[in-house]
């Protein structure tokens, strides 16, 4: 089993990267999308922990920032009707620890606001899981939208909540914000920029 792979991050898109081992072998992981915002730019060195994936088609390594989010992936895998590609989703848009706390607390909406998760879908991951992540604990990583992307990301989701939008709402807008390559924005940019989003929907 391959447990985790270090190296040079030598290609880097929002749904996959390709690290370069010292041995000279390069593995190509699918990653969720905080991974990508916590890894380095191309060029650097880096080290996922990783999760095979073993299907009649072909073998997919799947890379991940903590061994949390890697064992949070693996417990959604484990529900009726959920496979690879929507566990990654599951996790590229609420974060390891609001996915845990929104079948914990058997949050509906917040699993519905998922592309691809409907309220059946949503309802059989809380049948399927919300007895079974006691065994989970926190990464210790802060849940915000985007890990490592400075204070301002927190403060530009609680005004937004303020204003009256949800909490989904206002992370989906500002990581929108994030992922077009804003990062170095301070809180009150992010929030004009986040709300022009939302207003251009």
């Amino acid at each position: 089993m391959i447990v985790q792979v270090a190296g040079t991050l030598i290609a880097k898109e929002l749904d996959r990267i390709e690290i370069l081992t010292d041995g000279g072998v390069a593995y190509e992981l699918a990653v969720p999308l905080n991974a990508y915002e916590a890894l380095p730019k191309a060029g650097e060195r880096c080290a996922v922990h990783t999760y095979l994936v073993v299907k009649e088609d072909g073998w997919q390594l799947f890379g991940f920032t903590t061994p949390h989010e890697r064992r949070v992936f693996q417990k959604v895998l484990g529900a009726k009707g959920v496979g690879p590609a929507l566990a990654l989703g599951l996790l590229s848009s609420l974060t390891a620890e609001r996915l845990v706390r929104a079948i914990r607390e058997k949050d509906v909406a917040t699993l519905q606001s998922v592309p691809r998760v409907g309220r059946k879908k949503a309802e059989q991951l809380i049948l399927d899981l919300a007895d079974k992540l006691d065994d989970l604990q926190s990464s210790g990583v802060p849940s915000g939208v985007a890990r490592g992307v400075g204070p301002g990301t927190d403060d530009a989701i609680r005004a937004l909540v303020s204003l009256g939008y949800t909490t989904v709402d206002a992370e989906k807008a500002v990581r929108g914000v994030l992922d077009g390559g804003a990062k170095g924005m301070s809180a009150p940019e992010l929030i004009r920029a986040a709300l022009a989003r939302i207003g251009g929907r």
